[in-house]
């Protein structure tokens, strides 16, 4: 085992750790019967993930120098929470099935509706219970941060920056509403979502978290960083996420094969495969995206007419050409090695993964 797959897997148990014991503090298994649901639905959610976002926050921490103390792990297990929040109200609004291959948050709920025998809309139950559930989770990911146990003047140094990250995502959601609700789009403004909803808080904040969290202010390098190494990653974990949502393998991508298509996401991917095709599969894919019930033919036909228009390609090529200047930026900054052999090689995994 390589020495960052094994800092991985010790940051991951210590993340799960931190998580568990948590939400037990919150909702113990003892206690109020009608609330196990919801505390079931939230373990649940939070026993999967890849743990990059606590990982980069990690590593900012260690790359400016903070010590391996509990404390940093809790504060970068909170960040697994805003995630799980931010999944739990994206699959609400995309009328998602499936999450990570279990039921998401809302049908959960809507079958124990159905099972129990409840009065009114099953739909309706199941939706709002997933709402309140994003919620309680977005509540407890500021909880978790402010008691994690790292000195009160390296939290207010970061507050800031934990605040604006906060915000982005939650302007990303309701951007990407828009983008589908005006139809057409261009890669820019595909791009501008993406980084909002998912690139920004998935890598160059939690890296800024971590190095202000240790540093106690942002030195110009640091946002450097952050700009030339966290940004660039996180556009191209982003378009790998693109990718994934048409051409992913659903056993290890836990959704249903081209699920994205059926949804209509307005994708960078997408975008390109417009701006690319002939005007005849242009109409094709104008006609066929969004259709729920697009079944494996049109998904077929979808993936194909991508793959023709050179759009595939170009987004690959997108993602090998960010990565390249995000290691050129990481070599250029001044974290301790162990920082950038771990940075480099979740880079790498961000952007080249399956799920």
């Amino acid at each position: 085992m390589t020495t960052h797959a094994a800092s991985m897997d010790t940051l991951r148990t210590q993340v799960e750790r931190a998580l568990g014991e948590f939400v037990e503090r919150q909702l113990p298994a003892s206690g109020d019967a009608e609330l196990e649901p919801l505390r079931s639905a939230a373990g649940d959610l939070l026993a999967g993930g890849k743990r990059l976002r606590p990982a980069f926050c990690y590593w900012g921490w260690r790359g400016a120098g903070g010590a391996d103390v509990p404390g940093i792990f809790t504060a970068a297990a909170s960040l697994e929470l805003l995630q799980a929040s931010a999944l739990v109200h994206d699959d609400v609004m995309d009328k998602s099935d499936l999450r990570r291959g279990m039921p998401a948050a809302h049908r959960r709920f809507q079958t124990l509706h159905e099972k129990e025998g409840w009065h009114g809309s099953p739909e309706q139950f199941g939706e709002g219970a997933a709402i309140l559930l994003g919620n309680l989770l977005l509540v407890w990911s500021g909880e978790m941060w402010r008691t994690s146990g790292l000195p009160p003047a390296s939290l207010a140094a970061a507050q800031p920056v934990h605040d604006h990250m906060r915000t982005e995502l939650m302007c990303g959601q309701y951007l990407d509403l828009l983008e589908q609700a005006h139809g057409e789009n261009t890669f820019e403004s595909a791009l501008r979502v993406a980084l909002f909803k998912s690139g920004k808080y998935s890598v160059e904040q939690p890296l800024r978290l971590g190095l202000v969290l240790a540093a106690g202010a942002l030195h110009p390098w640091m946002d450097e960083l952050c700009t030339g190494y966290g940004r660039r990653v996180g556009i191209a974990f982003q378009v790998r996420d693109d990718i994934l949502g048409v051409f992913g393998d659903p056993a290890q991508t836990g959704k249903p094969a081209g699920d994205d298509l059926r949804e209509g996401k307005r994708t960078m991917l997408v975008a390109r495969t417009l701006a690319g095709a002939a005007p005849e599969a242009a109409a094709t894919v104008r006609r066929l995206l969004g259709d729920p019930a697009l079944d494996e033919d049109g998904v077929r036909v979808l993936r194909e007419i991508i793959e023709d228009s050179g759009a595939l390609q170009e987004c690959e090529d997108l993602i090998a050409g960010y990565l390249a200047e995000a290691l050129e930026a990481l070599d250029q900054a001044p974290v301790t090695a162990e920082a950038r052999t771990a940075l480099t090689g979740l880079a790498i995994a961000a952007t080249s993964r399956k799920t």
